[in-house]
């Protein structure tokens, strides 16, 4: 059976995702910091869906171990889902330069790093699907997130240029940018319901849009809209507003 890489494991999309993926009967090779808190995820994907399953600790702000953790993987994976992001603070970022630092190296160096390790693999093998999570906060910068809307937009450039040179290898890779979803990273925030989309149903429509080779996979599917109208606000009007 195939083989997905979750990177991020322990986030609640990503717990979404390795049930969706188990369901479907890959082999799943779980990745995150804390090795130890992947443990019962593992188990219980393995009794319940008995496909095989695997731990390993994996750093995203390590960058000079990410060639040595790809190598040591039991097989090369045939999908890979980055998945891990750090939203921090953005009015802390504006003044500790480790919390800024956290949250740019987090959601943008730390995924090229690695990808970068994938991309070679699989264009060597001339088969393969790379998935980034990146955000609609790239669309546009906002004064309230644009730290992190800074280092997805930068991500989201990445995977298209990304996806344009892997193409011709028969490498897939696809963009997923989520709008509001409701997990541990944002439960301090006052998000609205109707726009606000549950792991489950953001896993569900990765794991279709994979299937189908999409290129970019806005989800909810109305972000897409809402992101095409925030884009195109003037900016003397924009910059006005305290979004």
């Amino acid at each position: 059976m195939p083989t997905v890489l979750i990177l991020g494991a322990g986030s609640d999309i990503a717990v979404a995702l390795a049930r969706r993926y188990a369901a479907a009967g890959f082999t799943l090779q779980l990745a995150g910091r804390n090795p130890e808190q992947l443990r019962p995820l593992e188990q219980d994907l393995r009794i319940r869906h008995r496909i095989a399953a695997t731990v390993h600790a994996f750093d995203a702000l390590d960058f000079a171990s990410h060639a040595g953790f790809y190598r040591t993987l039991p097989a090369p994976p045939d999908v890979v889902l980055c998945v891990f992001g750090y939203l921090g603070s953005q009015e802390k970022g504006q003044e500790n330069w480790q919390e800024a630092s956290r949250i740019l190296h987090t959601n943008f160096t730390g995924a090229v790093s690695i990808l970068n390790v994938v991309a070679e693999d699989m264009a060597a093998r001339g088969k393969g699907t790379i998935i980034g999570i990146s955000s609609v906060a790239g669309d546009r910068g906002r004064m309230s997130n644009y730290l992190y809307g800074s280092a997805k937009a930068g991500f989201t450039t990445y995977l298209s240029g990304l996806r344009n040179r892997l193409w011709h290898s028969g490498v897939h890779v696809m963009t997923v940018e989520p709008g509001f979803v409701a997990t541990q990273m944002t439960e301090h925030l006052a998000l609205p319901a109707l726009l606000t989309a549950q792991p489950d149903e953001v896993a569900k429509d990765i794991f279709k849009a994979a299937e189908r080779k999409k290129n970019v996979l806005y989800t909810k599917w109305f972000w897409r809209y809402i992101m095409m109208i925030i884009k195109n606000v003037p900016e003397p009007i924009f910059k006005k507003k305290k979004l």
